[in-house]
């Protein structure tokens, strides 16, 4: 009886500890203004989660990220997320990149604040991003700038992309018809 009552706080201890995992949802990350980003608010909408850059050779995916939001913008959120950690390719100010961004490409899908996307120093999107302890589907790390990750309308990381899989690519698309 004694290890029946053990295995039963068990199970429910282990429930309780699951039904508050973290979930993307509850990461904290702000926009490139300072604002907080809800992320909750984009439960029912995939997300894509690019790191950006200004000065890399595949900046110039800007063009069809904006494209991708604007042809899906009711069903897709895409958060471009400044990193200067590939190459030295993003050492502008908020006000750098977002001048560059807007006179250059005309983005009107989120920027957040610069972060780290990898190492000592990584932000808790991409730690939870990169982790499959954390978001339940695979481990992944960042090799440069312009890695996209998909997450569903549930809050759940679908894949991720390398930098060389164009934003318009079936790879990504197939995902938002």
């Amino acid at each position: 009886m004694n290890t029946i009552i053990k295995i039963l706080i068990f199970l429910k201890l282990t429930m309780v500890t699951n039904m508050y995992a973290e979930s993307i949802y509850d990461i904290k990350i702000n926009t490139i203004d300072g604002d907080e980003i809800n992320l909750k608010s984009f439960k029912g909408k995939k997300i894509l989660i690019v790191n950006v850059a200004s000065k890399c050779g595949f900046t110039k995916q800007y063009t069809q990220l904006e494209e991708l939001y604007k042809t899906y913008k009711n069903k897709l959120v895409i958060i471009g997320v400044p990193c200067n950690q590939f190459g030295g390719q993003e050492p502008g100010t908020s006000e750098e990149i977002v001048k560059f961004c807007s006179n250059n490409f005309n983005i009107s899908f989120i920027l957040s604040e610069k972060i780290k996307v990898k190492g000592d120093e990584q932000h808790p999107l991409y730690s939870w991003l990169c982790s499959k302890e954390k978001n339940g589907n695979k481990n992944s790390t960042v090799k440069w700038n312009f890695q996209k990750y998909l997450i569903d309308e549930n809050g759940k990381l679908i894949d991720y992309f390398y930098s060389v899989t164009q934003p318009l690519s079936n790879k990504i698309t197939q995902y938002l018809n």
